[in-house]
């Protein structure tokens, strides 16, 4: 197996705790090959760190300069650096491998200036302000705590919740592409949260937090994690999702070494655990979505079809495999229809569709779903029209942010009166996103290469498909490219509880009964795939964009 290069430029921890010793595990367990430059030599212990001493600037120069000419990093990470030396060396390297044609490299900055278990300070104005001139401009992501970027900024430490985005957004203006400012030692109430601040994702990233003693090395875990995920290809904002699972579990394998606070571990099988996966607020407010439970989701294909004509022939083939059919009614069908009138049109469609769904057979009828519109059904269930325990609502992400906190929690009261909602998603972070909202499911594309839509991501494969059903706290919908019979049965066998089907199903001039016959084809290959043996779930995911596509927060 092909390992990405990961170089560490930090302190040696004598005492095995934290520095080279934690970011030696961690890209181990990410099965990365981590080449540790020793940037200072410390004397400590699990009481506390007793002395800092820089290695001379020669001897850095020396290390990086063996490893130039052999062992070319796809990420560097730094951890304790020591002095304003050591940084100006590192600077020279970066403008070196920028400028050797090979690809680039990022940069994940973990400014440790000072210890978490008590002892001498590691940093000075003088380095602090040589971290600010030479290495936030450069960084791909920059990891603090929330002492550390107050010091970094020369500001007051963050007294609330509110205060931590405003200084991620003036790190980010000092140059760092991404920060992360990590809240595990803050007192923050039940969930650990870190903000984070990237080009595709900005919110909090919440786990509960657990009741722990050992916890030395988690901020060099957590960047250590992050700088392998990003060397072995994932955006920095997928990266820091894993760098939480992996500093989460951790915590829950430390184990004591010494009289005070023992090491974190790390838990190599914890990007397959759901235990770990946490959420990610939609907003600069940590609660994102109801906080009751998901409502069942039934188990099947999901047809998708563009206006009630086109459902019709399936609602009236009442096939009990067909477990749910979503309206998606676009607005550039009606292109004659002004706003009103289209309202209208749509209203009448979803009407329509819910009449004939609700005249079929209990046994054979299906969820209703629909795609957006949300302010049509969310003031129609408000106003008592409609039914919410009768219909679902799909959202992808882009109208989960533009629903704001007024719309979210006018979704959140709507399900908690009986609104099954789905939502897209794509990536790491859209994962964790969709989870906050409570959603019955959560659908995962494109699984194959789809022209239905023009989107970045790649295609997700039955890969990252079985991952996500094994990982997500709610069904996971197969969605995009599903066009022949055996990726239907390979959807089915994948753990994910839908199938998602467009053209497949769609009605084609000429054909004698068109839907009923591939209804018919697609139910048989649905429960093929349902009786076959199930592969096991990846240890990882795969990425499913590349690090210089540009997607929107």
């Amino acid at each position: 197996m092909h390992r990405p290069v990961l170089w560490s430029v930090a302190g040696n921890d004598s005492g095995g705790g934290a520095g080279l010793s934690a970011d030696a595990r961690a890209a181990e367990g990410c099965a990365v090959h981590l080449c540790p430059v020793v940037a200072a030599v410390t004397a400590q212990n699990s009481l506390g760190v007793q002395r800092v001493v820089p290695v001379a600037p020669e001897v850095l120069d020396a290390q990086i300069a063996a490893l130039a000419t052999d062992l070319r990093p796809a990420v560097i990470k730094t951890g304790l650096i020591g002095s304003v030396d050591g940084v100006a060396v590192l600077a020279r390297w970066l403008d070196h491998l920028d400028a050797d044609g090979g690809p680039r490299v990022r940069l994940v900055i973990d400014p440790v200036l000072g210890a978490s278990a008590g002892g001498a300070a590691f940093a000075d104005a003088a380095l602090i302000d040589a971290y600010r001139t030479h290495l936030l401009p450069r960084a791909d992501l920059v990891t603090p705590n929330r002492r550390e970027a107050a010091r970094l900024l020369g500001q007051q430490e963050a007294q609330s919740l509110a205060d931590v985005p405003a200084q991620a957004a003036a790190l980010r203006a000092l140059g760092a592409a991404a920060v992360c400012i990590t809240g595990g030692d803050s007192p923050d109430g039940a969930d650990a949260l870190d903000w984070l601040d990237t080009p595709h994702a900005r919110g909090w990233l919440a786990l509960p937090r657990l009741d722990v003693r050992h916890t030395h090395g988690t901020g060099c875990t957590f960047a250590t994690t992050a700088a392998s995920a990003m060397a072995r290809g994932f955006v920095t904002a997928d990266a820091l999702v894993l760098a939480k699972m992996a500093t989460t579990a951790g915590l829950a394998v430390g184990h004591a070494a010494g009289q005070g606070v023992g090491p974190v571990g790390f838990d190599a099988g914890f990007a397959a655990d759901p235990r770990w996966l946490p959420r990610l607020s939609c907003d600069d407010s940590p609660v994102c979505g109801t906080s009751g439970p998901a409502l069942p989701w039934p188990a099947g294909l999901y047809a998708i079809v563009d206006a009630t004509d086109q459902a019709t022939p399936l609602l009236a083939a009442a096939e009990p495999a067909l477990c749910a059919l979503q309206l998606r009614i676009k607005r550039a069908s009606h292109p004659a229809l002004d706003d009103r009138a289209f309202a209208a049109e749509v209203r009448a469609q979803i009407d329509r569709t819910l009449a004939q769904a609700a005249a079929m057979p209990t046994a054979a009828r299906p969820v209703i779903v629909v795609n957006d519109h949300h302010a049509l059904v969310l003031d129609a269930i408000e106003a008592g029209t409609i039914d919410p325990a009768g219909i679902a609502l799909h959202l992808g992400q882009e109208d989960v942010l533009a629903l704001g906190q007024d719309g979210r929690a006018q979704l959140a009261a709507a399900q908690v009166r009986g609104l099954r909602l789905g939502v897209s998603s794509h990536s790491l972070w859209e994962l964790c996103r969709a989870a906050a909202l409570a959603p019955a499911y959560i659908a995962c594309g494109p699984v194959w290469a789809t022209t239905t839509k023009d989107m970045p991501w790649h295609p997700q494969g039955l890969h990252n498909l079985r991952w996500w059903a094994a990982v997500s706290p709610v069904p996971v919908v197969g969605i995009g490219g599903l066009l022949e019979m055996a990726q239907v049965e390979a959807v089915a066998g994948s753990g994910a509880a839908c199938a998602c089907l467009v053209r497949a199903l769609a009605s084609r001039p000429g054909e004698a009964e068109p839907v009923a016959g591939r209804l018919v084809a697609a139910v048989a290959a649905w429960n093929a795939g349902r009786a076959a043996p199930r592969r096991p779930a990846p240890d990882w995911p795969q990425p499913s964009l590349d690090p210089s596509d540009a997607v929107s927060a």
